[in-house]
């Protein structure tokens, strides 16, 4: 059994809880003092558990970049109970058999939920439809797919596929980039790339993808979830689908919330990114897109890579940034202390709205009695700074790096257990430090 006492909720009241055989089984009143047992979340909020619908974990093929255990560490330092594994690995996750390992591996790990995202086409190639069925069908339980990393360009392709997973309610999520108009792109197309000489991204090659796949999605009453929006213009051609009534969904990246294309003036690998750091005006309109409800949710786009991979010249190297450990600390300062959204705003884009999305049903719950104990425990003052040696993922690709964040996270509880106790990480199965 878990106590916990004096816990601050979103709409301020505190409460002592009790957590018996994986749910709450006591939820009341804080009685106040010091408790003689159990967890003291003086000062502390208690949340549901972080749910993430964009991970890279890179295993299999890239295990020196990423693993499902050390992504599944990071998830976890990070607040998280659940993340999606994107299918972008070697080999891709486009099979049953690829995405049931991936699955097994997570559940190997048992630190936190580990979702295997399926690939929308063999191989990321975009000409073929991959085993959608297959890996629906299989214990991985499928229901989102990607080709994340890149774009599902072919019209045709892309609305089969629309077609086929709507058979089980089943989501594309789309990384919209019209491949034609980004070859060679480097950052974002504007004044920094041609002050510093960079090969430009523009950003309607993230909005006509954007456009055309909302009107596919509209044309066969399927769902749709946009990847990473960046740009201002896709803000507002989501708002356009979501008062048609179109079945589409969006996710925006902490990065994308807080840096712009002004830090890339030196070059430094560490903000090459895809989709890049946009300007000032799409980080304002991105802000003001996830306050409304526009953008659904936060999704960390977690990409890890090995230290040669960006410690390199800018244009050999990889695009991506890690983001789990990060994420709700970014959320906290570009939308919390800004005063954009309040704490039950960003539970609802940072767990309750991806769970819904994904069909993850006993993540993302209320605080209630007889709901599943996937909760973490938050001092919303207190700061730390980012030291990328002291990441638990594998890679050490922050922007954030010295960067001084809010929100610190003491006590992670997954599936009534806890898998981090006082800002450590601990194995569940196990109980060792990790």
């Amino acid at each position: 059994m878990i106590k916990i006492n004096n816990a601050k909720l979103v709409d301020n009241s505190l409460v002592d809880i009790e957590i018996d055989n994986g749910v709450i089984t006591k939820l009341g009143k804080a009685a106040g003092g010091k408790a003689k047992d159990g967890i003291d979340a003086s000062g502390k909020m208690l949340l549901p558990g972080l749910v993430d619908l964009h991970t890279h974990l890179r295993e299999p093929g890239r295990e020196d970049a990423e693993t499902v255990l050390t992504g599944s560490v990071a998830a976890v330092a990070g607040g998280y109970t659940s993340i999606s594994a994107m299918a972008n690995t070697n080999p891709v996750a486009d099979t049953a058999g690829v995405v049931e390992q991936i699955y097994r591996l997570g559940k190997s790990a048992g630190l936190c939920d580990v979702n295997p995202i399926g690939a929308v086409t063999k191989g990321l190639n975009g000409e073929q439809l991959a085993e959608l069925g297959a890996m629906a069908d299989s214990i991985a339980g499928v229901r989102i797919f990607s080709d994340d990393g890149k774009c599902v360009a072919d019209p045709l392709i892309m609305r089969r596929a629309l077609e086929y997973v709507k058979t089980f309610n089943g989501v594309i999520a789309q990384h919209a980039q019209e491949p034609r108009l980004t070859i060679n792109a480097q950052m974002n197309e504007g004044s920094v790339s041609a002050r510093i000489g960079l090969p430009g991204w523009p950003a309607i090659a993230e909005e006509a993808i954007i456009a055309r796949d909302i009107l596919l999605a509209e044309h066969v009453q399927s769902r749709l979830h946009i990847c990473h929006v960046t740009t201002a213009g896709g803000v507002e051609l989501i708002r356009w689908a979501k008062q048609r009534g179109i079945q589409v969904t969006a996710e925006v990246t902490p990065h994308h919330l807080l840096l712009t294309d002004e830090l890339v003036e030196n070059y430094d690998p560490i903000y090459k990114v895809n989709p890049p750091l946009r300007t000032e005006k799409d980080v304002w309109a991105l802000r003001e897109g996830l306050a409304e409800g526009v953008i659904d949710i936060v999704a960390t786009d977690h990409a890890p890579h090995p230290a040669e991979d960006k410690d390199c010249e800018w244009q050999a190297a990889a695009f991506g940034m890690v983001g789990l450990e990060t994420a709700l600390s970014v959320v906290i300062k570009t939308m919390i202390e800004s005063k954009l959204m309040g704490w039950k705003e960003l539970v609802d884009r940072m767990s309750i709205k991806p769970a819904q999305i994904a069909g993850y049903k006993t993540q993302g719950q209320s605080i209630a009695l007889s709901s599943v104990a996937n909760l973490i425990l938050v001092d919303p003052i207190a700061t730390w700074q980012v030291e990328r040696s002291k990441l638990h993922s594998k890679s050490r690709n922050t922007p954030f790096h010295g960067m001084e964040l809010p929100g610190l996270i003491s006590d992670v509880i997954y599936n009534g257990a806890q898998s981090m106790i006082a800002s450590k990480v601990v194995k569940v199965a196990s109980g060792s430090n990790e």
